[in-house]
């Protein structure tokens, strides 16, 4: 059976959060009944990506990362949103989201460490020399059909959190993962996808 979750620190569907720590965020499921019209958004605001239908995998996973910040700049601009730029800190965040939350077999924003996104990009390279910066993140993980990029991106679109966080102008940077597992708390075996993004913005 295919499946694909949204979360956030547990119960919370996304999270954005400023240098000063600031959280919003609300309680969200995946919305019940067809998405059709979703997926129609989706399909319409955007050409092919490369590897949208990707299943990940240990050797394509660089493809899906990429397939999955392309659909995402492909709706923001059709939004009339410019397109986030691929940022290396991002990204190593985003894979230490992913592989901590398998690792440690959990699904949540916040890490049971009691790390935050926030925290995480703090200490990287990402804020120097900026005199304020924000970061947000989405979550989520498929089984069966639903780890492609394009179904990811399409339950995010369909979940307005997620898709407040993706179309937001005031983001610039980010940063994707996956990894072709999920965690085993998820009672789907381990198998499916895991995927994060981590958004960014420096003020200087």
């Amino acid at each position: 059976m295919a499946a694909a979750v949204l979360a956030c620190a547990s119960t919370l569907a996304a999270v954005m959060l400023t240098c000063a720590g600031a959280l919003a965020a609300s309680t969200v499921r995946p919305a019940d009944g067809p998405r059709s019209a979703v997926g129609a958004r989706v399909a319409s605001a955007r050409s092919p990506c490369p590897g949208e239908s990707l299943h990940p995998t240990a050797a394509n996973v660089s493809a899906v990362d990429a397939a999955t910040l392309c659909l995402i700049n492909r709706l923001r601009n059709a939004h009339g949103v410019r397109s986030l730029r691929a940022n290396r800190e991002l990204r190593r965040v985003a894979a230490s989201q992913v592989v901590a939350m398998v690792r440690r077999d959990y699904f949540a924003d916040v890490r049971p460490t009691g790390q935050t996104p926030l925290s995480l990009v703090a200490i990287t390279r990402y804020p120097a020399h900026a005199a304020e910066f924000a970061v947000g993140q989405n979550i989520a993980w498929g089984t069966g059909s639903d780890t492609t990029p394009a179904h990811i991106v399409e339950e995010w679109m369909a979940s307005p959190p997620h898709r407040e966080i993706m179309l937001s102008g005031e983001y610039r940077d980010a940063g994707v993962a996956v990894t072709p597992t999920v965690p085993t708390i998820l009672g789907a075996g381990g198998h499916g996808a895991t995927y994060a993004i981590e958004f960014g913005v420096r003020h200087f």
